[in-house]
Formats: C-alpha cells, sequence, structure tokens
C-alpha cells in the first residue's frame, strides 16, 4: 500500500481548505521560482527520468512530448493545453483534483508552460462540469492576485497568463485534435496526423496537450525528484495514479495508489470489496468504458498498470475501474457503451459513422437473443474492420468492448441465443 507520506493529492476527498491558503499549507507554491530556475532542459529531463506515463489514457512518456516542443520560440507563440474535458464514462479523477486542489493543475500549468517555452495555457474544461469550474477560476484568480502566474510569475521572469475554456459537453472533444478545433471555435472534429500538435497545434503554433493529472503532478516529482517518483510502481509503469472504483462495490471511491497493485488488493482495500463477496464478480473493465472487459479468472490476479493489462489484452486507459457482479447482464451492459459511442461518433470517418450504428443495433438483438450464431463472428469481423482505420481512436474504444465480450463471454451471448430460438419456438407451437 502508498504510504501517506508519497500521496500527491492530499486533499483528493476536499476535506481541507482548497484555496490558495490551504494549497500553500499542504505545499504547493513551495520554492516554484527555483524549479524554474534550473531552466528548460533541466526540467524535461527530469520529467524524463521520472518516468511519468500520461495519465489520459494512451501512456505516452509525458517527459518526452514535452521534448519534442521546438527548443527555441520563433515567430509562433507556444501554447500548452491542459484536457480537462473528462467524459469518459467511469472516470472522474480530474473532476476531483479540479474541484479539491485545483492550485496543483495550476502550478503544474506554469512549470509545463515554462519547460515548453509557452506563456500561455488554455484549460479546456468539460461543460457540465459547472462547479468545477468556478472552484478553477476562482484559483486562478487567486494565483494572478498573488503573483504567481500573469507578468514575472513567481518573480522569475517568465510572464505566464492562463485561461479557461468551457466546453459544450461533446466525448470527441477529449481527443487532442478534437479539443484544439473545438478551442479554435471549430466543431469538434479530430485532424489528420501528421501534422502532429508540437508542430501544428492551436492556432497552427507549437502545441502540446496533457491530461489534467500529467500536469498537476508535475510540481511534486520536480520538487521531490525523478528518483522518488520512479521509485514508486513498477518498471515502466512508475509512480502514483488516481484510481477510479465504481459498480457493484461497497464503497464507491477515488483513491490514489501505486502502479502495479493487485487489482483484488485495490478493490478490497479501498471500495470494500465487491457486493456480495469477491466469489460473486463476474467481471470488470479496469480502466474506463473504452477499454476490454475482464473475467473474474483475470481479475484474481491481475496487475494495475499499464503493461499488466495490455499482456491481457486490455488497458489501464484512464484506470476508472468498473466492476460487475453476478446480477449484471454482460450483454446489455456492452450494448449499452455501444449506444454510447454511436451518440458521440463525429461522423467524420466511414468506419467509425456507419459501424458504430450497426454495432449498436446488432448488440440490442443480442441482449434480447434475437439473432443468429454466425452473427457473432460477423459482429467481431465488423469490430476489425473499424479498429485502426479511423483518423481517432473512437473507432476502437466503440470495437474494444465487444471484442472483449466476444472473446470472454461467447457461451453467454450464444446461450443467449439459443434461449430466444427456445422460447419463441415454444410460442409459434402454442399459437
Amino acid at each position: 500500500m502508498l504510504s501517506d507520506q508519497d500521496r500527491i493529492f492530499t486533499n483528493l476527498y476536499g476535506l481541507h481548505d482548497w484555496r490558495l491558503a490551504g494549497a500553500r499549507a499542504r505545499g504547493d507554491w513551495d520554492g516554484t521560482a527555483a524549479i524554474l530556475a534550473r531552466g528548460r532542459e533541466a526540467i524535461v529531463e527530469e520529467m524524463k527520468a521520472s518516468g511519468l506515463r500520461g495519465r489520459g489514457g494512451a501512456g505516452f512518456p509525458t517527459g518526452m512530448k514535452w521534448s519534442f516542443m521546438p527548443k527555441t520560440v520563433g515567430d509562433r507563440p507556444h501554447y500548452l493545453v491542459v484536457n480537462a474535458d473528462e467524459s469518459e464514462p467511469g472516470t472522474c479523477k480530474d473532476r476531483d483534483i479540479i474541484r479539491h486542489d485545483p492550485h496543483k493543475l495550476i502550478e503544474g500549468c506554469l512549470v509545463a508552460s515554462f519547460a515548453m517555452g509557452a506563456n500561455a495555457c488554455y484549460i479546456y474544461i468539460r461543460g457540465e462540469f459547472y462547479n468545477e469550474a468556478l472552484h478553477l477560476q476562482a484559483a486562478i484568480d487567486e494565483a494572478y492576485a498573488a503573483g504567481l502566474i500573469g507578468r514575472n510569475a513567481c518573480g522569475s521572469g517568465f510572464d505566464f497568463d492562463l485561461y479557461l475554456h468551457r466546453g459544450a459537453g461533446a466525448y470527441i472533444c477529449g481527443e487532442e485534435t478534437a479539443l484544439i478545433e473545438s478551442l479554435e471555435g471549430k466543431k469538434g472534429m479530430p485532424r489528420l496526423k501528421p501534422p502532429f500538435p508540437a508542430a501544428v497545434g492551436l492556432y497552427g503554433c507549437p502545441t502540446t496537450v496533457n491530461n489534467v493529472e500529467s500536469i498537476a503532478v508535475a510540481p511534486t516529482i520536480l520538487r521531490r525528484g525523478a528518483a522518488w517518483f520512479s521509485a514508486l510502481g513498477r518498471p515502466k509503469n512508475a509512480g502514483t495514479k488516481l484510481f477510479c472504483i465504481s459498480g457493484h462495490v461497497n464503497k464507491p471511491c477515488n483513491v490514489e495508489e501505486e502502479l502495479g497493485i493487485p487489482l483484488r488488493e485495490l478493490i478490497d482495500t479501498y471500495a470494500g470489496g465487491v457486493r456480495g463477496g469477491w466469489d460473486n464478480l463476474l467481471a470488470v473493465i479496469p480502466g474506463g468504458s473504452s477499454v476490454p472487459v475482464l473475467p473474474k479468472s483475470i481479475c484474481d490476479t491481475v496487475l494495475m498498470d499499464f503493461d499488466s493489462l495490455r499482456e491481457v489484452r486490455s488497458g489501464l486507459g484512464t484506470a476508472a475501474v468498473i466492476v460487475m457482479d453476478k446480477s449484471t447482464d454482460i450483454i446489455k451492459a456492452i450494448a449499452r457503451l455501444s449506444q454510447f459511442y454511436k451518440h458521440e461518433s463525429c461522423g467524420q470517418c466511414t468506419p467509425c459513422r456507419e459501424g458504430t450504428g450497426w454495432m449498436m443495433r446488432v448488440m440490442n438483438r443480442m441482449v434480447e437473443g434475437r439473432a443468429e450464431i454466425d452473427e457473432i463472428d460477423t459482429l467481431e469481423q465488423v469490430t476489425r474492420q473499424i479498429e485502426g482505420h479511423t483518423i481517432c481512436a473512437l473507432g476502437d474504444a466503440a470495437a474494444w468492448p465487444i471484442q472483449g465480450l466476444i472473446r470472454h463471454f461467447r457461451p453467454v451471448v450464444e446461450e443467449r441465443i439459443h434461449a430466444y430460438k427456445a422460447a419463441h419456438a415454444v410460442r409459434m407451437a402454442a399459437e
């Protein structure tokens, strides 16, 4: 278990003051000018050494991402964009950071922007996070008033402006290029890459898009050192992570733990165990709605980190753990996710635009059992035709839950089809 002195988010549950005075009492904004005085290169190298991987889902090394930005600021300004458009079903970690620890994020924005030569940063927050946006704006105003950001931020000689931009609740705007399009006032639709945002991003300028959690942990890593952070977790899966545990557990919660903690230990220790006991577990979606579901047999021993979950053909994603006990209709649960992805597809790519609707309609029939056995293989084949054939990863996100269902729960789907046929035959005979 993670010891309290190694926790980064010390006000995750909102038990203490979220304003500037409370944040300073917890160690935020301590020696920020000294961190900036190390220089851009040193900060980026320290972040690389820490082994921090992006906390938004993809798990790309954060320090390396920062290093892609041009070393010198030319005619075009540099920008940092923070992705606070937290719309993945089951995920609610960024919301609690913004609500209870906003100054961690603001200080992270300053440090990260300085490291990338960006004098302006935009935080793109999900439109439904109304109260969270009020907290964050109040915290930004406090930081400006205290001279921590703005002209000569923290007395460092670096000018830095921070803007909060409220989205309108589109899931697709969580994709980095769609987010940039939306920020520019256009329809939130992903861009083709290359060019990548580090070359041509916001307003055609070098831009880095990072998740809230990735940016919020940066000042603590720089304060306490890369060696401290990389000693937590497992090799290539360093540090602590916020896990959102929901569904059929006794105490749904958000918790900060080391990467690599066994899934069973995570659920039993922090969420009060599975409702009705561990043996009542049916399946777990380990990383938000877009990653494949895992059956109990894998959940017994699997570790919660990027590489361990990839080995069992799932993913850590946003580390949103959705627990389902044996009362769950697993086919109906996955069908509901198909409906979500069909609704949220931007419609730009044909495989996703047509495929998400097609998969949803087939899944709705599968829930009733009103299908043929060979349609299971057809459905799986269609997911393969969508996966990897779209501009952004929404096509993959729509395909993976269905692939997980067929991989691990095919007998359940077949049984449903046989039961429908049997009931239908009885009904026809009676008529």
